[in-house]
């Protein structure tokens, strides 16, 4: 416990500081060395009492001791340069150990003010080395003023959250402990005090003889890429009793020195952010990410010895961002080593930063054993979740401890993990987590009836968002067909027209959500752009509501009975579910998840095109030559009749016969003449839909519109299915589209078809060709079933936000 005289003295050297050094990270550093400068000289002044010789100061170097800095007399100009001398050449003092030298590496006095300097080391000549307790909690006190190291996504993990995972990992005395990104060395300090008080026997005398202790300043590991946290750490080791602290001067992802050695317990708050590009990792990660919080929980995954165990913090990007690194470290987590996961409340963090985040729990032989994995969930820690962090009543930690706990155990002795009464928590079997493929790590997306709108409060649109006015409107008649900034205005395209009037711009802070008053074109737009004339809302979410969540949920659900898709005077008192904000979050990971499936499918099939590796040896012949175009029957379809009457837009796009709204003709005399027969080909000629063609292999009768061109081969030349096949290639393509005439309404008459050119090897070259572009088509067309399988789960993750009330 901290007594109050040493916060006392503390807070009065940081205040002496905060004038010159007003940094504090800063004012910790110059604490920190003047506080190890005084405490050799402390056990300098004790060996000599004892007997024995002083071997910091002694030499060249007994000049600069802090006793000598202290008699009276010594001018504030003299103790100024005596002292800047000393820290600085203090690294090269052969008297001092390698950690102290290591402690003083960089040092330097950043002012020059005699009086700001006496002050300051008058102050700190009250403290007194003596290895006591209470001196590394004056030390912790002292650490506690650290709050972000913003650029490298550093932020002072809480005393309790740190005691609270050393609880549920319990470390043993004869294991190896590392945390890979150690900051200030907090979870080894809390580990290491979590041994001591749990090796004493019914006296309260400690259990833990000399080979225990040699053993455990040994095994306790730390690695920073920072020098000035590895100082830290240093210096925190060693006021609670380890005389040879090993940390280092590492960085974890991008150094391999150390990665052939593992740990018995890892412990770790690593960095959430990434730099600009990303992380270069070396090559000997199982994930391919530029992520640091990917790579630092594959490193801590994958270094753990066949009965680790680890306790780490990571932020809400790895519990369900659903890129294909997030969802691999999922997957080998899931597979390996993860056993329960505890959602942290999003202010645990406070005042440093307010990102949510989680811990993972890691047990390597209990993973391997179980087919679940548990989750639970702190909704208060003991702390107010404002800025101040004030403590309060509720505190979930002890009961989550003590659930988690309760789980281990049953896995420990095998017995059924569903029998436990967990309170704050629930547990899934691996199977459903992996469902999908997303391997997500929320709790609530699990629990039945999770995301059931009952559950949410419903509010109106209008006390969800703000609208957002901009600085001016642009005409349609100022619209640019090329520009730096998008205009956006009800069209359903995401873009009417370009600009590059600055003074027109909105620059969004977060995404804006669109909503066209007449189209109901539901758009969300990142970026800086311009309001087009045509009537827009432009909708700026409130804290509690997710931009993206908003999009999704109105893009879903354009039409209602309320008719609220043609006006944003309805839309804005329309009702919608919402759920909390980290799980709005996970809703729209999962369907952006599903989405990008979706998008990854269309594309491919909108980019696929069978190609043809022309031989030079092929003869090259025009269409003309080896068939002659015929036009179709003009007659008026009917719903009913005595033979299918195949029209322009019955092809569709990928050069198929549609299947939906079939039309009929009754037959005559004249249209027999039309009657197609199996291996036809149609032919589009006019319209958007020019040049498509078509392979008919019905064995109804059918008939072809006049806007449809019939082909047919002597099928000892040409194979139908190799004509349709060129026809959709980019070889045929490249000439249909010069061939083409007209401007708004293109025309590819049989004057034009004549001309196309199409290679004619044999009939068994034909039929290979076909073969392997047909194994080809089968590959693509599962991605219509992938579509619809993912749309399936965009539309039902929605239906459970929306509930049953909304028709779903």
């Amino acid at each position: 416990m901290l007594d109050t005289d040493t916060k006392r003295r503390i807070d009065t050297a940081r205040d002496i500081l905060v004038g010159k050094v007003p940094d504090p990270k800063s004012q910790v550093e110059q604490i920190t060395i003047a506080l190890i400068y005084k405490f050799m000289d402390d056990m300098d002044h004790e060996a000599h009492e004892l007997g024995g010789k002083r071997k910091f100061f002694t030499g060249q170097y007994a000049r600069y001791a802090w006793s000598k800095l202290m008699r009276a007399g010594l001018g504030g100009h003299e103790i100024l340069a005596l002292y800047a001398e000393g820290i600085e050449k203090m690294p090269k003092n052969p008297g001092i150990p390698a950690l102290f030298r290591d402690i003083f590496k960089n040092a330097y006095l950043p002012y020059r003010d005699p009086e700001t300097l006496r002050a300051f080391l008058k102050i700190i000549d009250e403290f007194e080395y003596d290895h006591s307790e209470r001196l590394g909690d004056a030390f912790e006190y002292l650490l506690s003023v650290l709050g972000s190291q913003g650029d490298a996504g550093q932020f002072r993990t809480p005393r309790h959250i740190i005691d609270f995972m050393v609880e549920v990992i319990q470390p043993k005395k004869h294991e190896v402990v590392l945390d890979p990104a150690c900051g200030t060395a907090g979870f080894l300090i809390s580990a290491y005090k979590y041994i001591l008080r749990t090796n004493v026997d019914a006296k309260g005398r400690s259990k833990l003889g000399p080979d225990d202790r040699a053993r455990l300043a040994t095994n306790f590991k730390g690695y920073d890429i920072s020098p000035d946290m590895v100082r830290l750490s240093l210096v925190n080791l060693y006021l609670h009793g380890f005389s040879d602290p090993h940390v280092y001067e590492y960085d974890t992802l991008t150094q391999d020195d150390r990665w052939n050695e593992m740990a018995d317990v890892i412990l770790a708050n690593p960095p959430f952010m990434s730099p600009k590009g990303g992380i270069r990792p070396h090559n000997r990660f199982s994930i391919d990410a530029k992520r640091s919080e990917v790579l630092f929980v594959d490193y801590m995954a994958e270094h753990l010895s066949a009965k680790g165990r680890a306790g780490i913090i990571v932020p809400e990007g790895v519990i369900f961002q659903s890129q294909t690194a997030y969802r691999a470290l999922r997957k080998l987590l899931v597979d390996n080593v993860l056993v329960a996961v505890v959602s942290l409340p999003a202010g645990c963090f406070n005042p440093y930063s307010g990102v949510k985040t989680s811990i993972l729990i890691f047990d390597k032989p209990l993973a391997k054993k179980s087919d679940s994995i548990a989750f639970f969930k702190v909704e208060n820690d003991g702390f107010g979740l404002g800025a101040q962090r004030r403590p309060i009543e509720k505190n979930d930690l002890p009961q989550v401890q003590a659930e988690i706990a309760a789980y281990l155990q049953a896995l420990r002795d095998g017995e059924p993990v569903e029998a436990l009464t967990l309170t704050t928590g629930h547990v899934v079997a691996k199977a459903k987590i992996a469902e999908g493929g997303e391997y997500g790590l929320s709790g609530e997306r699990y629990r039945e009836g999770a995301v059931q709108s009952a559950r949410f409060p419903w509010m109106t649109v209008e006390s969800l968002v703000e609208t957002v006015t901009p600085p001016k409107k642009i005409q349609k008649t100022e619209f640019g067909t090329a520009g730096r900034f998008p205009i956006i205005d009800q069209s359903q395209d995401a873009i009417a027209g370009w600009t590059n009037d600055e003074s027109s711009l909105i620059h969004p802070i977060k995404p804006l959500v669109i909503f066209g008053d007449h189209t109901c074109a539901i758009k969300l737009i990142e970026a800086p752009f311009a309001q087009g004339a045509d009537g827009i809302k432009i909708l700026q979410t409130i804290d509690i509501l997710d931009p993206r969540f908003l999009f999704h949920i109105l893009r879903a659900r354009p039409l209602t009975s309320d008719g609220y898709q043609r006006h944003y005077s309805k839309l804005k008192k329309h009702k919608i579910p919402l759920p909390p904000l980290d799980l709005q979050k996970e809703i729209v990971a999962e369907i952006e998840g599903y989405q990008k499936v979706v998008d990854g499918a269309r594309t491919v099939l909108d980019s696929y095109r069978p190609h043809i590796s022309v031989h030079p040896d092929w003869p090259v012949l025009e269409l003309g030559e080896i068939t002659k175009p015929e036009y179709g029957f003009t007659d008026k379809a009917a719903e009913q009749g005595d033979a299918r009457f195949v029209r322009i837009t019955d092809i569709s796009q990928d050069g198929r016969l549609r299947t939906e709204d079939p039309k009929f003709i009754t037959l005559s005399d004249d249209s027999r003449k039309a009657l197609l027969s199996n291996g036809d080909i149609l032919v589009a000629r006019t319209g958007a839909t020019f040049g498509k063609t078509m392979i008919f292999e019905e064995t109804y009768p059918a008939v072809f519109a006049s806007f449809l061109i019939r082909l047919r081969f002597s099928k000892d030349r040409v194979l139908p299915r190799y004509y349709w096949a060129f026809a959709q290639s980019d070889l045929y393509w490249s000439q249909a589209a010069a061939l083409m005439t007209g401007g708004g309404q293109p025309q590819f008459n049989g004057n034009a078809l004549v001309h196309v050119k199409i290679p004619l090897p044999s009939l068994a070259i034909q039929q290979a060709i076909v073969a392997e572009i047909e194994a080809e088509q089968a590959l693509v067309a599962a991605n219509r079933e992938l579509i619809a399988r993912f749309e399936q789960k965009i539309q039902a993750t929605l239906a459970r936000v929306w509930g049953e009330e909304r028709g779903v």
